[in-house]
């Protein structure tokens, strides 16, 4: 099998994640319930990834980050616990659905949306941006890269936007945590999200999000933290105040595991390795005739993804032919971005989307370069 789906998950993780996750189910108990050693290591445990985390992103503090299931949680406890009617809140086309629908659902509540577009290479409008903040604005909303073109969003251009203007920043870093360093407090970010499984090699299951000090966030969910039990109210002191219940401390180990893993090696090492392999596939498929490659390849800084399309083939029709004909996997359809592929035209269609990890070789890239040469032929 040619994994070619690290979009979706990365699914060669490193060894260190695998013996984390089986250490700690050996040995990890609850943190904060109880002083017993296996709860205690778990606390430790935690704490310690919170700060390796702290220092990953160049937060203020450990207590800066929250633990969740995945960048989806993450993104509705920020938008969803953020705004109240009559705010005003700027987005992109280039999100996705976790973005997206929470948006929706605050826009059924009373807040005001804006989304703004993009060019005919998916590239987002700065100008919009700007021109699209009101007396009410309370924020803007945007990815780092997008999960369909790999475009990237320029974070210090908008975050200048962003401060000049008095709002608030929040990012999603689903696609770029692990791949490009993300400075939250360079960049006046004040809520990054960011999922596990993907580009952070950790397991499924876990993510979290950065919180800016003094930044306020209406909990989604109450209920037991270990602290404060006879309040009738959730504890309002970070991070406790946004991680309700047992937090899912064997998969924490396992992400730690992979944030060292990530820092030992070296995140500029692994980014151009896969970019390298990224642009190797996008050098061998753009020469093919019959082939369209979405997304702006003009620029280095970018996400490792190539979405692509077959002459009028359905994108499923050709991902299941690289898969059960070639081994190959990628992911077909409309990967829950419905306005980039409004945008790009594709709606009907979808995209076939390559995505690769520094797991990956030349050999697998050439592969399934000859695989779509002769799926056109």
């Amino acid at each position: 099998m040619i994994y070619l789906d690290n979009a979706a998950t990365t699914l060669h993780k490193p060894e260190a994640v695998k013996r984390a996750v089986l250490e700690a189910m050996d040995t990890l108990g609850n943190a904060g319930r109880g002083a017993s050693e296996p709860a205690l290591d778990a606390a430790r445990m935690i704490y310690q990834a919170r700060e390796l985390l702290a220092e990953f992103f160049h937060a203020e503090n450990a207590n800066c980050i929250v633990f969740t299931a995945n960048s989806t949680e993450s993104l509705n406890i920020a938008i969803k616990g953020l705004f109240s009617e009559g705010d005003h809140v700027i987005t992109t086309v280039l999100e996705h659905n976790s973005v997206l629908r929470p948006l929706y659902e605050c826009r059924v509540q009373g807040v005001g949306l804006t989304i703004v577009g993009c060019d005919e290479k998916g590239n987002v409008s700065y100008e919009e941006i700007e021109e699209a903040v009101r007396e009410n604005t309370r924020a803007v909303i945007c990815t780092h890269a997008s999960n369909l073109t790999g475009n990237m969003v320029d974070l210090k251009r908008v975050g200048g936007i962003v401060r000049r203007k008095g709002l608030l920043f929040v990012v999603d870093a689903s696609q770029t945590a692990g791949v490009y360093p993300v400075d939250v407090q360079e960049l006046g970010i004040d809520v990054l999200c960011f999922t596990g499984h993907k580009s952070l090699l950790g397991p499924q299951g876990t993510g979290g999000m950065y919180v800016r000090p003094g930044v306020r966030i209406r909990p989604l969910l109450s209920g037991g933290s270990g602290i404060d039990t006879y309040n009738s109210s959730h504890p309002s002191v970070m991070p406790a105040a946004l991680e309700a219940g047992t937090l899912n401390g064997h998969g924490i180990a396992g992400l730690k595991a992979a944030v060292e893993y990530i820092m030992e090696t070296g995140m500029d090492t692994i980014r151009d390795r896969e970019l390298a392999l990224m642009r190797r596939f996008y050098e061998g498929v753009s020469k093919i005739s019959d082939v369209r490659v979405y997304g702006d390849f003009d620029t280095e800084r970018r996400s490792p993804i190539v979405s692509l399309n077959i002459g009028e083939y359905d994108s499923s029709e050709v991902s299941d032919e690289l898969n059960v004909s070639y081994g190959i996997v990628t992911r077909p359809g409309a990967h829950c971005a419905p306005l980039m592929h409004q945008a790009l035209g594709t709606v009907g269609q979808g995209a076939v989307r390559f995505s690769f990890s520094h797991y990956n070789t030349e050999e697998e890239v050439d592969s399934a370069v000859k695989a779509i040469k002769e799926l056109t032929e």
